[in-house]
């Protein structure tokens, strides 16, 4: 199976990264394509709630604990493969991954840098894994430029380079 490409939105904290990220989403399934996401998380989150039964699972010593229903799944595995090989080894089944954060990984990126988040300049100037940028601000980076609200041309830009 092909590993799908993934295509990081990157920015500071309160940038809209989120917010671009829904729209991207919701764009790109309109458009017929199978779209994956992740989240970056520092390491130790949990997503199990301490007590219930697939946390004392898991405590017990259980490698891979899957928590199942009719219309979802959940997979919570401890397992030392570096991010990039996670995301394509669960989402292998899509068409595209997109995915917040990853800004030290080796990724095409799209940063959201906006005036209104007081962040004093944008993150991803110098990396050669910029692939678009998203402001509202007068930085100039040697990349499609974007305003705000340019989810849908964003869009075709990443059709145009990763689904076609």
């Amino acid at each position: 199976m092909k590993n799908a490409q993934i295509v990081s939105i990157v920015g500071k904290s309160g940038s809209g990264k989120t917010t671009l990220l829904e729209k991207l989403i919701f764009e790109l399934k309109q458009r017929g394509y199978k779209i994956g996401s992740v989240k970056h998380a520092h390491d130790g989150f949990e997503v199990d709630k301490k007590g219930k039964d697939s946390w004392r699972h898991r405590k017990a010593g259980a490698d891979a604990t899957l928590v199942v229903s009719k219309t979802k799944t959940a997979l919570i595995r401890d397992e030392d493969l570096n991010l990039i090989e996670k995301m394509q080894k669960y989402l292998s089944d899509t068409d595209l991954i997109i995915a917040e954060g990853f800004k030290k990984q080796s990724l095409p990126k799209i940063e959201v840098f906006r005036l209104a988040s007081n962040h004093k300049s944008p993150l991803c100037m110098a990396d050669d894994k910029l692939i678009g940028f998203v402001t509202d601000s007068d930085y100039q980076p040697d990349v499609p430029i974007f305003g705000l609200e340019d989810f849908k041309e964003i869009a075709t830009l990443i059709e145009d380079t990763f689904l076609s």
